[in-house]
Protein backbone atom coordinates (compact mmCIF):
# COMPACT_ATOMS: atom_id res chain seq x y z
CA UNK A 1 0.00 0.00 0.00
CA UNK A 2 3.03 2.36 1.40
CA UNK A 3 4.86 1.80 -2.38
CA UNK A 4 1.84 2.18 -4.27
CA UNK A 5 -0.06 5.22 -3.44
CA UNK A 6 2.38 6.72 -0.91
CA UNK A 7 6.02 6.84 -0.35
CA UNK A 8 8.38 8.33 2.67
CA UNK A 9 9.60 11.73 2.13
CA UNK A 10 13.68 12.06 1.09
CA UNK A 11 15.85 13.82 2.77
CA UNK A 12 14.95 17.51 1.77
CA UNK A 13 11.27 16.79 1.35
CA UNK A 14 11.98 15.59 5.07
CA UNK A 15 12.01 18.80 6.65
CA UNK A 16 8.31 19.74 5.10
CA UNK A 17 6.16 16.80 5.77
CA UNK A 18 4.69 16.49 9.18
CA UNK A 19 5.82 13.47 11.83
CA UNK A 20 3.78 10.23 11.39
CA UNK A 21 3.07 11.46 7.29
CA UNK A 22 3.63 9.52 3.75
CA UNK A 23 3.58 12.00 0.40
CA UNK A 24 0.83 10.55 -1.55
CA UNK A 25 1.41 10.31 -5.31
CA UNK A 26 -1.74 11.29 -6.35
CA UNK A 27 -4.53 14.21 -4.46
CA UNK A 28 -6.75 11.53 -2.52
CA UNK A 29 -10.35 12.31 -1.97
CA UNK A 30 -11.86 11.63 1.75
CA UNK A 31 -15.01 12.70 2.20
CA UNK A 32 -18.12 11.61 4.34
CA UNK A 33 -21.48 11.29 3.17
CA UNK A 34 -22.45 12.36 -0.63
CA UNK A 35 -20.76 14.88 -2.37
CA UNK A 36 -22.65 18.30 -2.53
CA UNK A 37 -23.54 19.37 -6.75
CA UNK A 38 -23.92 23.23 -6.57
CA UNK A 39 -23.04 25.51 -9.49
CA UNK A 40 -21.67 28.65 -9.41
CA UNK A 41 -25.58 30.48 -10.25
CA UNK A 42 -27.03 28.85 -6.85
CA UNK A 43 -24.00 29.13 -4.41
CA UNK A 44 -23.94 31.63 -2.08
CA UNK A 45 -22.17 32.71 1.27
CA UNK A 46 -23.79 33.88 4.56
CA UNK A 47 -21.90 35.37 7.70
CA UNK A 48 -23.63 35.94 11.20
CA UNK A 49 -23.26 35.68 14.81
CA UNK A 50 -21.33 38.61 15.73
CA UNK A 51 -20.97 40.44 12.62
CA UNK A 52 -23.44 42.47 10.48
CA UNK A 53 -25.24 39.51 8.83
CA UNK A 54 -24.43 39.70 5.07
CA UNK A 55 -25.00 37.50 2.24
CA UNK A 56 -22.30 37.32 -0.99
CA UNK A 57 -22.76 35.76 -4.20
CA UNK A 58 -20.10 34.02 -6.54
CA UNK A 59 -19.62 37.33 -8.69
CA UNK A 60 -18.99 38.94 -4.97
CA UNK A 61 -15.68 37.05 -4.23
CA UNK A 62 -15.08 36.97 -7.71
CA UNK A 63 -14.86 40.64 -6.97
CA UNK A 64 -12.27 40.47 -4.73
CA UNK A 65 -8.31 40.08 -5.78
CA UNK A 66 -7.51 36.77 -6.71
CA UNK A 67 -3.91 35.16 -6.34
CA UNK A 68 -2.11 31.95 -7.08
CA UNK A 69 -0.88 29.79 -3.72
CA UNK A 70 0.94 26.93 -3.78
CA UNK A 71 1.06 25.47 0.11
CA UNK A 72 1.58 21.90 1.79
CA UNK A 73 -1.74 20.03 2.53
CA UNK A 74 -1.61 17.88 4.77
CA UNK A 75 -4.55 15.18 5.81
CA UNK A 76 -4.82 13.57 9.80
CA UNK A 77 -5.41 10.14 7.91
CA UNK A 78 -1.29 10.61 7.54
CA UNK A 79 -0.80 11.29 4.22
CA UNK A 80 0.51 15.01 2.71
CA UNK A 81 1.03 16.24 -0.86
CA UNK A 82 3.65 19.01 -1.11
CA UNK A 83 3.37 22.20 -3.68
CA UNK A 84 -0.35 21.74 -4.19
CA UNK A 85 -1.06 24.58 -6.85
CA UNK A 86 -4.62 27.03 -5.99
CA UNK A 87 -5.90 29.92 -7.23
CA UNK A 88 -8.43 32.14 -5.00
CA UNK A 89 -9.39 34.56 -2.37
CA UNK A 90 -7.65 35.52 0.97
CA UNK A 91 -9.30 35.60 4.04
CA UNK A 92 -7.69 38.64 5.01
CA UNK A 93 -8.99 39.98 2.16
CA UNK A 94 -12.44 38.90 2.62
CA UNK A 95 -12.85 40.15 6.07
CA UNK A 96 -12.33 43.44 4.81
CA UNK A 97 -15.84 43.02 3.82
CA UNK A 98 -17.00 42.66 7.12
CA UNK A 99 -18.14 44.57 10.44
CA UNK A 100 -16.98 41.72 13.15
CA UNK A 101 -17.42 42.68 16.92
CA UNK A 102 -14.47 42.62 18.72
CA UNK A 103 -16.08 39.98 21.09
CA UNK A 104 -15.70 37.23 18.08
CA UNK A 105 -13.11 35.05 19.26
CA UNK A 106 -14.19 31.50 17.59
CA UNK A 107 -15.15 30.64 13.80
CA UNK A 108 -17.50 28.05 12.70
CA UNK A 109 -17.09 26.64 9.02
CA UNK A 110 -20.28 26.04 7.41
CA UNK A 111 -20.92 23.79 4.05
CA UNK A 112 -23.04 22.55 1.87
CA UNK A 113 -23.79 18.96 2.76
CA UNK A 114 -24.09 20.19 6.80
CA UNK A 115 -20.28 20.06 7.59
CA UNK A 116 -18.98 21.98 10.16
CA UNK A 117 -15.88 22.78 11.83
CA UNK A 118 -14.45 25.39 14.14
CA UNK A 119 -11.17 27.46 14.30
CA UNK A 120 -10.03 29.68 16.40
CA UNK A 121 -10.02 33.62 14.96
CA UNK A 122 -5.97 34.04 15.16
CA UNK A 123 -6.06 31.03 13.11
CA UNK A 124 -8.71 31.72 10.59
CA UNK A 125 -7.38 35.45 9.97
CA UNK A 126 -3.93 34.75 8.92
CA UNK A 127 -2.07 36.06 5.70
CA UNK A 128 -1.87 32.50 4.09
CA UNK A 129 -5.03 31.29 4.30
CA UNK A 130 -7.78 31.64 1.41
CA UNK A 131 -10.96 30.65 0.12
CA UNK A 132 -9.71 28.42 -3.43
CA UNK A 133 -11.93 28.31 -6.27
CA UNK A 134 -9.09 26.78 -8.96
CA UNK A 135 -6.72 23.56 -8.41
CA UNK A 136 -3.74 23.58 -10.86
CA UNK A 137 -5.36 25.93 -13.12
CA UNK A 138 -8.71 23.73 -13.37
CA UNK A 139 -12.01 25.23 -11.93
CA UNK A 140 -12.10 23.63 -8.42
CA UNK A 141 -14.02 19.94 -9.05
CA UNK A 142 -16.63 18.65 -6.53
CA UNK A 143 -14.65 15.94 -5.38
CA UNK A 144 -11.81 18.57 -3.63
CA UNK A 145 -14.57 21.05 -2.36
CA UNK A 146 -15.76 22.38 -5.61
CA UNK A 147 -16.70 25.40 -6.11
CA UNK A 148 -14.67 26.73 -3.37
CA UNK A 149 -13.44 25.43 -0.46
CA UNK A 150 -11.33 27.11 2.46
CA UNK A 151 -7.73 26.69 2.98
CA UNK A 152 -5.90 26.67 6.04
CA UNK A 153 -2.56 24.96 5.16
CA UNK A 154 -1.08 25.41 8.75
CA UNK A 155 -3.49 22.99 10.34
CA UNK A 156 -4.54 19.28 8.95
CA UNK A 157 -6.79 19.60 5.99
CA UNK A 158 -10.12 19.03 7.96
CA UNK A 159 -10.00 22.62 9.09
CA UNK A 160 -10.04 23.26 5.51
CA UNK A 161 -13.75 22.52 4.80
CA UNK A 162 -14.87 22.08 1.59
CA UNK A 163 -17.97 23.21 -0.16
CA UNK A 164 -17.73 25.97 2.39
CA UNK A 165 -20.69 28.44 2.15
CA UNK A 166 -20.58 30.24 5.43
CA UNK A 167 -19.19 31.76 8.37
CA UNK A 168 -20.59 31.98 12.01
CA UNK A 169 -18.62 34.27 14.78
CA UNK A 170 -18.77 33.10 17.82
CA UNK A 171 -17.27 34.40 21.34
CA UNK A 172 -16.22 31.35 22.54
CA UNK A 173 -15.41 27.62 21.02
CA UNK A 174 -18.11 25.64 19.90
CA UNK A 175 -17.08 22.00 18.25
CA UNK A 176 -18.00 21.20 14.70
CA UNK A 177 -18.21 17.47 13.45
CA UNK A 178 -15.42 15.81 13.57
CA UNK A 179 -14.01 17.71 16.91
CA UNK A 180 -17.47 16.36 18.36
CA UNK A 181 -16.51 13.07 17.10
CA UNK A 182 -13.11 12.45 18.62
CA UNK A 183 -10.65 15.07 16.50
CA UNK A 184 -8.47 17.39 18.16
CA UNK A 185 -10.09 20.79 18.54
CA UNK A 186 -7.28 22.77 16.67
CA UNK A 187 -5.44 20.28 14.66
CA UNK A 188 -1.54 21.30 14.30
CA UNK A 189 -0.01 19.13 11.88
CA UNK A 190 3.84 19.24 13.58
CA UNK A 191 2.39 18.59 17.04
CA UNK A 192 0.12 15.99 15.75
CA UNK A 193 -2.73 17.07 17.43
CA UNK A 194 -4.61 14.38 15.18
CA UNK A 195 -7.34 13.20 18.46
CA UNK A 196 -8.57 14.49 21.18
CA UNK A 197 -7.54 13.27 24.57
CA UNK A 198 -11.02 13.21 25.85
CA UNK A 199 -12.03 10.66 23.86
CA UNK A 200 -8.96 8.17 25.19
CA UNK A 201 -6.94 8.08 22.13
Amino acid sequence: MLGKFFQKPDKEQGERVPPGQHLAKGFPVLTYGATPQVSIEEWEFRVWGLVKPAVFSWSDFMALPQHEFTADFHCVTRWSKLDVKWTGIKVTDFMNLLEVEPEAVHVMEHCYGGYTTNIAMEDFVREENFFAFQLFGEPLPAEHGGPMRLVVPHLYAWKSSKWINGLEFLNQEELGFWERNGYHHRGEPWAEERYSGAFGF
